[in-house]
């Protein structure tokens, strides 16, 4: 196993480390692609950065129809890959999509966030989880804040902060209906977290996670660290938000009568596969961190509406 260098789950009491691994892997080989050099410091200044409308709004109704198309298919599935919500049958995440075989399989090598991905990795890079994600208007859940690396890091046996998230908006996101909240600059420190991983904790924590979470202390501090700012991911359909696998980020429910979906997909470093759980359990489920099999992607060039035409449909 690989020097744990972010413990965590160990003790009573939360922990702050400074982060040891670059936010940015600057790699000539890897430059070309979406991201400016401005755009690449703003990510890692802040742990994230939205690109706003990078998908246009014929293919944002192409993705809406094929999530649909997903969510419909799932709707009566008694799955561990289909979460639902607390409380009800809504489906909040369906995961594992880019291997469907179809339209989110193409999506998932689509070259404009794929070279982005490797433009901030410095490497080639794989999916090691992706999900379609939907709150629903008026009853969506809160997610509580959280950093992905804690738990990748503990319960995958992900070795190192080099791994970004990629969240495509499919509905206009407001700042009334349940956005995406991050704390800038967060991702430059690592909360090792109190307590121990219950066995299959992702059983529960799918739904609510309240193991590997940040103490208030913590928040409070990384809060303040941010001078007061917690920015939400607000903006247009076709939007896409990359941010940084240790970023702090979290939800509130939605009250509105608006729904909030998105398209999700991590991309890792192919310098970076999974290894033993840090935690010392047995590794979670392949659709929520994928090992086998693990190829580069070659970036696909194809325009969605092109691709939408010869896709399988099942």
């Amino acid at each position: 196993m690989a020097v744990n260098k972010y413990p965590s789950r160990n003790g009573r009491e939360a922990k702050i480390m400074e982060r040891k691994d670059p936010v940015v892997h600057r790699n000539p080989e890897f430059s070309d692609g979406p991201l400016r050099e401005k755009d690449l410091n703003s990510f890692e200044e802040n742990g994230y950065l939205l690109f706003e409308k990078l998908f246009n709004d014929d293919e944002v109704s192409i993705m809406k129809s094929e999530l649909q198309r997903t969510m419909d298919y799932n709707k009566e599935r008694d799955a561990d890959d289909v979460i639902k919500e607390p409380g009800s049958n809504e489906i909040r995440s369906v995961f594992e999509i880019h291997k469907d075989s179809g339209f989110f399989q193409a999506l998932a090598k689509n070259e404009r966030i794929v070279k982005a991905a490797q433009q901030i990795l410095g490497s080639q890079v794989y999916i090691t989880q992706s999900r379609i994600n939907f709150k629903p208007g008026f009853k969506g859940k809160e997610f509580y804040w959280h950093s992905d690396f804690e738990t990748w890091h503990q319960e995958d046996g992900m070795p190192d902060m080099r791994a970004v998230s990629c969240s495509i908006i499919l509905t206009d996101n407001y700042e009334f209906n349940g956005p995406l909240m991050l704390v800038p600059g967060s991702h430059k420190w690592f909360v090792s977290c109190p307590g121990a991983t219950p066995e299959q904790n992702y059983k529960s924590s799918l739904k609510k996670q309240e193991t590997g979470v940040p103490d208030n202390d913590s928040m409070s501090w990384l809060v303040d660290q941010a001078d007061g700012r917690i920015d939400r991911a607000t903006g247009p359909a076709g939007s896409v938000l990359f941010f940084e696998c240790n970023t702090m980020h979290g939800s509130a429910g939605n009250i509105s009568p608006y729904p909030r979906s998105n398209v999700f997909f991590v991309f890792n470093s192919i310098e970076n596969k999974l290894q033993e759980p840090f935690s010392g359990q047995d590794a979670r489920p392949e659709f929520l961190a994928n090992r086998e099999n693990i190829q580069p992607i070659q970036p696909n060039k194809d325009r969605l509406q092109n691709f939408s035409h010869r896709i399988k449909r099942n």
